[in-house]
């Protein structure tokens, strides 16, 4: 997972700078737009089966004929959504002049969604068999990496960037079929109707939640795209890169700590919530010196990656540095401890409390303020989504501080 994460993350930011200056910060904030938008169809095809399915997958590994029924059940219900995701966009760009006036990049864009669909990384999760996906990712973005390089020196090709991405991730996700099946005996079968409707009901909670979160995340960079323009998208979309790509660092423990948890508590709660207790310590301690070093280097690390011509990307930077802590400690009071402990109606109801919030928050500092609206609200939305959840398990007995749960 670390291999991968750092694959996810390092090798884009060998292509952020590269990409800054040759395209320039319009076209740089136009892919960030089209990004944003296209991100909707990608929550609306993942509908939580990054978290569900990887749970199931993890509990029946030994199962192969429940593998078989998962897998095929997850995959069928995704391309589904993908088809629909597709109708929806062309609605969009047919429709709407400012979307339709770049037609090709959201259909290239579009790619990353299939690719996303394609490529089952919570079936290798669940398995814990984490080298496959691994190579496939780390293949598919040395591709885009070295493409970005050979094929992109002008402004005009800016186009190519999400074409490489696509196909990077497409080509991922066809052989990571052809794994499943040759080294896991499992293969795409049609389901029965009512299997469907069991996997689409199981993920529904997490899906709604994705949604919210989307609402004060991918809408933050979609809203300021709506009141402003490219430019200005490309001044809050620089320092927003360079702030998930110090979060990523934080998800592959993130990301293997769920499956793990989930089967600890189930077999001993003691234990979990010692477990859980460790992991919230450990991880708080690192995000926050991570967000700290943000912070105090924030010009520095502007002028690096994009050049002193974005002086106003760096007030962004500092505003929005310690999202990464804020957001760990979310990860592990929502998705680590609430889903775990089956709140997922509360989690969902303080996701969506939180993406009302950021959207009314937006409507008003957006126009007045630009990108430095947009930071401030989706930090502000941060803080009081984290604090709400803590404040939720510790009114409903589970003390994550202490390690004990009280019910």
């Amino acid at each position: 997972m670390s291999l991968l994460q750092g694959a996810n993350y390092l090798l884009p930011l060998i292509t952020f700078p590269y990409l800054v200056r040759v395209l320039g910060v319009e076209k740089f904030g136009l892919l960030a737009f089209a990004g944003a938008t296209v991100a909707y169809f990608s929550i609306l095809t993942d509908y939580g089966f990054n978290l569900t399915a990887t749970r199931e997958v993890s509990i029946h590994r030994a199962n192969p004929v429940k593998l078989n029924e998962i897998f095929s059940s997850v995959i069928l219900i995704k391309l589904f959504l993908m088809c629909m995701s597709f109708f929806l966009l062309l609605v969009l760009l047919f429709e709407f002049e400012m979307f339709g006036a770049h037609f090709e990049i959201y259909i290239l864009t579009f790619g990353m969604v299939v690719g996303q669909v394609l490529l089952p990384q919570w079936f290798f999760q669940g398995m814990e068999r984490m080298k496959y996906i691994t190579f496939l990712n780390i293949t598919a973005k040395l591709f885009f990496t070295i493409a970005i390089f050979v094929f992109i020196d002008r402004e005009s090709d800016y186009w190519k960037v999400p074409m490489f991405n696509a196909l990077g991730q497409i080509s991922a996700g066809l052989i990571a079929f052809y794994i499943i099946g040759k080294d896991f005996n499992v293969r795409l079968k049609i389901q029965n109707i009512s299997v469907l409707k069991h996997y689409v009901v199981d993920g529904w909670h997490i899906f709604i939640s994705n949604i919210a979160i989307s609402l004060y995340t991918v809408s933050t960079t979609f809203i300021l795209g709506i009141f402003t323009n490219s430019t200005v998208v490309g001044y809050y979309a620089i320092a927003e890169k360079i702030k998930g790509a110090v979060q990523g660092l934080l998800s592959p423990a993130m990301q293997t700590v769920y499956p793990y948890l989930s089967k600890k508590l189930k077999e001993d709660v003691s234990e979990g919530m010692r477990f859980l207790r460790q992991t919230t310590i450990y991880v708080g301690g690192v995000s926050f010196l991570l967000s700290l070093m943000l912070f105090v280097f924030a010009p520095q690390i502007i002028h690096f990656v994009a050049g002193a011509a974005y002086e106003r990307s760096i007030l962004v930077l500092r505003i929005i540095a310690f999202l990464p802590f804020i957001i760990a400690l979310s990860n592990i009071f929502g998705i680590q401890t609430m889903l775990n402990f089956d709140r997922k109606k509360a989690f969902s109801n303080i996701l969506i409390s939180g993406s009302v919030l950021n959207i009314l928050l937006s409507l008003v500092l957006v126009p007045l303020f630009e990108e430095v609206g947009s930071a401030v609200s989706v930090v502000g939305v941060e803080f009081c989504i984290t604090v709400g959840m803590l404040l939720y398990l510790q009114k409903t007995g589970i003390d994550i501080i202490k390690g004990n749960v009280y019910v």
